[in-house]
């Protein structure tokens, strides 16, 4: 399990979808992880999930595996230009968008890549899946079989480039309200690369609000201003600098969204998202075919 020591000062010049996030501590915080000594205790991880709505696990994965199926990746993409020629596909250097072959990319990301053999055996890793059994107190859990892997190029900005935010439930409402989402990075991923957010505490108003009736959303986002937001719910977004390796667990109920890609080196961000409950709750049956890019989720 692989230890660091991150800055502790927040950064700045934050964006996501353009807007400028506020670098001042009352909107900008950072993302907690689980104590060594919590991760193997399911009554304190469930109650620190209820608490906090999320569950930083910094080196969860060995991370030659994680590398392993980034370099796996960006090598099965390169033949549609993605990445800069002849370089190392564990680097994910974006290559030039001319060179790139759409439809190309889109045949070998959604049937070769996102079935394959390699991908389900990530999203199925043996921890992983010890994890969320000890997590749900049962050995009966399920995978939603779609999942979800996101290639991000740096410099994009403008609404829609980067992942607006939203809560996961208003996508899953036909399952049950107990599924819980891991978000994991494909690869180093500073707060430069564009990770994921979270709004801290927005869960306890969201459960709050699905509760009374009051925020019965459609499926779709809530807002690309995050700065907004954060004024509305009185809040902050916490950040941290991902590590490959690294896990994030959270709940269907907070609100959370992605900054954009700034990396200097030109970097993609690869990260994917996938999702367990216990087999016994209601699933959403929307969700047990591969994700294609027509499947209108």
């Amino acid at each position: 399990m692989s230890t660091r020591h991150l800055d502790r000062t927040l950064p700045s010049a934050l964006s996501s979808n353009g807007y400028r996030l506020d670098g001042s501590e009352r909107r900008l915080g950072r993302l907690e992880p689980v104590p060594a000594g919590e991760r193997h205790d399911p009554r304190t991880l469930r109650a620190r999930l209820a608490r906090d709505g999320y569950l930083y696990l910094p080196g969860f994965f060995d991370r030659a595996t994680i590398e392993g199926f980034r370099r796996h990746y960006f090598a099965t993409l390169a033949e549609a230009g993605l990445t800069r020629p002849g370089s190392d596909p564990l680097d994910g250097l974006a290559g030039s968008a001319g060179d790139l072959d759409r439809a190309r990319l889109r045949h070998l990301l959604f049937h070769q890549l996102v079935p394959g053999r390699e991908y389900e055996a990530l999203c199925r890793h043996p921890d992983l899946v010890a994890f969320y059994r000890e997590l749900f107190g049962t050995d009966d859990i399920h995978l939603h079989r779609r999942k979800i892997i996101r290639h991000v190029g740096p410099g994009e900005t403008g609404i829609g480039t980067a992942t607006q935010a939203h809560y996961d439930l208003v996508y899953l409402r036909e399952g049950t309200d107990r599924v819980v989402s891991s978000w994991i990075p494909l690869g180093d991923c500073p707060v430069a690369q564009g990770p994921l957010v979270y709004l801290e505490g927005s869960h306890h108003r969201v459960l709050t609000d699905e509760a009374a009736g009051r925020l019965r959303r459609p499926a779709a986002s809530i807002t690309a201003d995050l700065p907004a937001l954060a004024e509305e719910y009185d809040s902050r977004w916490l950040v941290t600098d991902f590590a490959a390796g690294d896990l994030m667990v959270h709940s269907a109920h907070i609100i959370h969204a992605s900054l954009d890609n700034q990396d200097p080196a030109g970097r993609f961000r690869l990260s994917t998202d996938i999702r367990y409950q216990a087999a016994l709750d209601p699933i959403d049956t929307r969700w047990q075919n591969h994700w294609h890019d027509q499947d209108g989720l």
